[in-house]
């Protein structure tokens, strides 16, 4: 395998049809290569919280894979309005998602907390009016 094999992403905004995609074609790719499947369940789970999550509260924006021998890099920046308190967005149950959203039977507050329990590394760079990235390592084991 190469140093890094790069995966590129478009999120859409309010596209709840589409979403999923990105972290369906990275796990597709993980089990390609033959990566431990304790890797590609936690990567798949990370990469697609964190697509819901673009789709719900940022309008979109790109999802990015750095699949290498021992890890995954995952980087998420989006167009939304910035998150105003991150600590407040970590807590479990905690959501700002729309009627739309809930109807759909997403926005229950688990998707930055289980981002951040199944990832090895996590960070969040958010300023309001500006957009976030969240940054994760999913780790072989």
């Amino acid at each position: 395998m190469p140093d890094a094999i790069r995966m590129r992403f478009d999120v859409d905004g309010d596209d709840f049809a589409g979403a999923g995609v990105a972290s369906s074609e990275v796990k597709r790719a993980l089990k390609k290569l033959g990566m431990p499947p304790d890797l590609v369940k936690r990567t798949a789970i990370c990469m697609y919280e964190g697509e819901i999550n673009m789709v719900i509260h940022a309008n979109g924006g790109v999802a990015m894979a750095a699949i290498r021998p021992d890890r995954v890099e995952i980087e998420l920046c989006d167009r939304g309005p910035g998150i105003a308190d991150v600590e407040l967005a970590m807590q479990e149950g905690y959501s700002t998602a729309s009627e739309q959203a809930r109807n759909l039977g997403f926005g229950a507050g688990m998707g930055l907390p289980n981002m951040k329990r199944y990832a090895d590394e996590m960070t969040i760079d958010s300023r309001p009016g500006e957009g976030t990235t969240v940054r994760m390592v999913i780790r072989a084991r």
